[in-house]
């Protein structure tokens, strides 16, 4: 493989793309990362023909449309009624914290359809539908802003994964004038590209992490109140320990994420949008072309926190917007092993390991909630359900977080 020449600061022919994936390229989406993905990209480019495209795009929305009439006839005879805690809220609830009641309910999307992802196989890990218990607890009205997460930097000097130049021990075989300070960013193509080469429109950017969203030239303002991005599983960890928090079990978020509520394909219900009027901020129109977001949900690329309406329990943003980290390690077989127990799993916290056959040796965590990327021609992972995957020490633009709170005992 030839080696990649070295570029300027704000280059995306970047350094940690061997097959490791390590510190950035899987906060991304679920996907094979090829070795030394971004490099051998940038090297050789794209390996489809663009004629392919189209006929690969009305494939997609065609198999996506099909499986949406179908999904709410099948979730309503997979789900039984949630049967929520009849407690009432603790005194004294943490400030920017909703109370969440906790209870019994089913878990999972049939959303399996391959099509709902451009990768083939990433929806499958979805079934079967179990039955969950969870205790009750505090969460975030919204994900953690820049503004949060400045206060959590400045009080304790925490320097992120993205900050940290990687060590050629995290990176072997990538040469010393690559190992640079950066993360993944989003950059739009100029043309229609096949849906199944993420690295076209995902570049490493050296200098880019939480107070520099773009790379080294952007900054924060007037961004306080935006989640905030850029943030390995460390980060979110770290940060929740200071502000005496957790990061949230994959069960907790998905009994807050539905609100109460049993079966339904959003947060909001079981339709996209009413008249015209949108709940989430996902991305409508041309997936990944420059200036294809129509942003008809009134926001191009990710938004302020409570700019829709929340969700039953008071969440905003439980869809859409960022990717939020979750505690569970990720294996795409964790929901048939608790189906098999033939139990109700009572507070489950995941499996005691990470596998993804997709990249057996990559530790992951699980992802939720989709993104402002997500799109209905592409990956429409803002399902209620659906799950997310990340490498531990990855981190990009459009994957954040937020912490849950258990009353003392």
């Amino acid at each position: 493989m030839p080696k990649p020449t070295p570029t300027s600061k704000n280059s995306s022919s970047s350094s940690r793309s061997n097959g490791s994936s390590a510190r950035f390229l899987w906060g991304i989406a679920s996907g094979v990362v090829l070795a030394f993905g971004l490099i051998a990209y940038m090297a050789w480019g794209p390996s489809k023909d663009s004629e392919q495209v189209d006929e690969l795009k009305q494939s997609n929305s065609a198999k996506v449309e099909l499986k949406r009439d179908q999904l709410e006839a099948i979730q309503a005879v997979s789900f039984f009624p949630t049967i929520e805690n009849k407690i009432s809220e603790p005194d004294s609830a943490p400030s920017g914290m909703k109370w969440i009641p906790g209870g019994e309910f089913s878990m999972g999307c049939e959303a399996k359809n391959e099509s709902l992802c451009g990768t083939p196989g990433t929806t499958m890990d979805t079934v079967p539908i179990h039955r969950v218990y969870v205790d009750g607890f505090w969460m975030d009205e919204t994900e953690v802003t820049n503004a949060q997460f400045r206060a959590f930097v400045e009080a304790t000097g925490y320097v992120t994964i993205a900050e940290r130049k990687p060590t050629p021990e995290e990176l072997p075989g990538v040469p010393e004038e690559l190992l640079v300070a950066g993360s993944a960013v989003f950059q739009p193509t100029d043309t229609a590209v096949p849906l199944d080469q993420f690295l076209q429109w995902w570049k490493y950017v050296p200098g880019a992490c939480w107070k520099h969203p773009f790379g080294p030239d952007s900054n924060l303002d007037g961004l306080d109140q935006y989640p905030v991005v850029h943030i390995a599983y460390e980060d979110a960890e770290a940060y929740a320990k200071w502000a005496g928090k957790r990061l949230p079990t994959e069960a907790e978020w998905e009994f807050a994420a539905r609100g109460g509520k049993a079966g339904d394909l959003y947060t909001w219900g079981n339709t996209a949008r009413i008249q015209d009027r949108y709940f989430a901020n996902y991305y409508q129109g041309a997936f990944p072309i420059r200036d294809g977001d129509a942003a008809s949900d009134g926001h191009a690329g990710i938004a302020p926190v409570k700019q829709y309406e929340p969700n039953a329990y008071g969440l905003y943003d439980m869809s859409g917007n960022v990717w939020e980290w979750i505690s569970d390690w990720y294996r795409e077989d964790y929901y048939s092993t608790l189906k098999a127990t033939g139990k109700v799993a009572v507070n489950p916290s995941g499996p005691a390991d990470s596998f993804d056959p997709q990249e057996p040796g990559q530790q992951k965590r699980v992802h939720r909630g989709g993104s402002f990327l997500c799109s209905d021609t592409y990956c429409n992972r803002y399902l209620l359900g659906t799950r997310g995957k990340g490498e531990i020490r990855s981190t990009s633009n459009h994957v954040g977080f937020r912490c849950v709170k258990v009353p003392e005992k």
